[in-house]
């Protein structure tokens, strides 16, 4: 059995949270509720100009990645940017949470 640190764990974390965002359909909601703030689904599809079975699947995505918040209004669902997504994909990033390292003596 491979035993998978904690460290190895954190970055599949990441790149899988990478991948979610990474598909040109979920980058642009997830950009369109940045900007603009909640919007409901009828909204959404326009800009998404994907069929509503393929938008609906993607939002589910990024509900279940935590993403964005959905919330049922009528018969109509509104979705929000969850308030520590950029924060998340931020921090999924190369580089984040690192320690200063100096430049190698040998490369300079």
């Amino acid at each position: 059995m491979i035993e998978v640190t904690e460290s190895r764990s954190s970055v599949i974390d990441a790149a899988a949270l990478l991948a979610i965002a990474a598909d040109p359909v979920r980058l642009g909601i997830l950009q369109r509720l940045a900007s603009e703030g909640t919007k409901c689904v009828c909204d959404l599809q326009p800009e998404a100009a994907v069929a509503a079975n393929v938008l609906s699947y993607h939002l589910k995505v990024l509900r279940e990645a935590g993403l964005v918040i959905a919330t049922k209004r009528g018969r109509w669902v509104d979705y929000t940017l969850a308030s520590d997504a950029l924060d998340r994909l931020h921090a999924a990033l190369p580089g984040e949470n690192r320690p200063h390292q100096p430049a190698c003596p040998t490369c300079s």
